[in-house]
């Protein structure tokens, strides 16, 4: 059993809710990441023989015990998010556009769950516009958000996002993210936003456009008992459990959404991620709590 130390993202449209669950003197976080092997935003391992050690670290010494040595860094990224504003509207590049564009071995695929819904009542999701054509001139217009579609979004509902969607979170969401990990965003538009020196954040639209897959829109579910598949994991929900057992025959990731627990005298309650091995369980109240393994 690993567990991990969180690590906090200071952002500019992130908010107050994750405040307490953070260890860094933060006065808006975006990320409460569980899961990361970014660099400046690594996990360390609280517990056991590889106490102080990134997860980073522990994943690449031994990856080939759990069938995953296929890839150079753990393949996901996982995160509480809270955006008390609107994220920009962006695009993850697919596979081939990250490898012509980043040299990388694949581009970005994620999933939300919604805990709380935005305040609107929805995310900016897919494209109105024909093709990229009708996108750029809006950008040159002024006028992106015209070509911007919205998904209705509830508490409980599930979002799976494939590179090349355009697409935003919206104001007063809270939720559980799951990304594979890389580190790829391009933005289109940011709301105009400055930070504390007057500064506006970078645009990437020449990226952006070639990422760009008009047709390309997400679908919503609600996430039941059932585990869900993606093109590199598998999640699963858990409400009301005092113990789970990892029955695979890999790494599991649990991340409690409401509850706590104690193991080897460290607490672990909203936020905290427990890597275990095959065979291996973790007892507590987890009243809320999202599994996830990597394919």
């Amino acid at each position: 059993m690993l567990i991990l130390d969180t690590v906090a993202h200071d952002t500019i449209w992130g908010g107050e809710k994750l405040l307490p669950y953070a260890k860094e003197n933060c006065k808006r976080i975006g990320h409460l990441y569980s899961l990361c092997s970014e660099k400046g935003l690594e996990n360390r391992i609280l517990n056991g023989k590889y106490k102080g050690m990134t997860f980073d670290a522990y994943f690449k010494e031994n990856k080939r015990k759990f069938g995953l040595d296929k890839y150079d860094e753990f393949p996901l990224i996982i995160a509480l998010v809270e955006a008390r504003e609107n994220l920009s509207i962006q695009v993850h590049p697919d596979d081939v556009v990250a490898k012509e564009e980043e040299g990388a071995a694949y581009g970005k695929n994620e999933s939300w769950l919604f805990i709380e819904a935005p305040t609107s009542g929805f995310i900016y999701n897919g494209c109105i516009a024909n093709d990229k054509e009708e996108v750029k001139k809006s950008i040159d217009a002024g006028d992106c958000l015209s070509v911007v579609d919205k998904l209705p979004v509830r508490a409980g509902d599930y979002v799976y996002v494939e590179g090349g969607t355009l697409h935003a979170i919206s104001a007063g969401a809270y939720l559980y993210e799951i990304e594979e990990n890389s580190p790829w965003t391009y933005r289109f538009y940011d709301f105009d936003r400055t930070d504390a020196n007057g500064n506006k954040r970078e645009l990437h639209e020449e990226k952006a456009l070639k990422a760009l897959k008009c047709e390309l829109k997400s679908k919503k579910t609600v996430m039941g008992d059932e585990p869900i598949e993606e093109r590199r994991y598998i999640i699963k929900k858990l409400t009301a459990k005092k113990s789970y057992v990892n029955e695979s025959g890999t790494l599991e990731c649990i991340t409690v959404i409401e509850g706590e627990f104690e193991a080897e005298s460290i607490k672990g309650t909203t936020g905290t991620t427990v890597v275990l091995e095959p065979g291996e369980s973790l007892a507590g109240d987890l009243n809320f709590a999202i599994v996830a393994r990597p394919k």
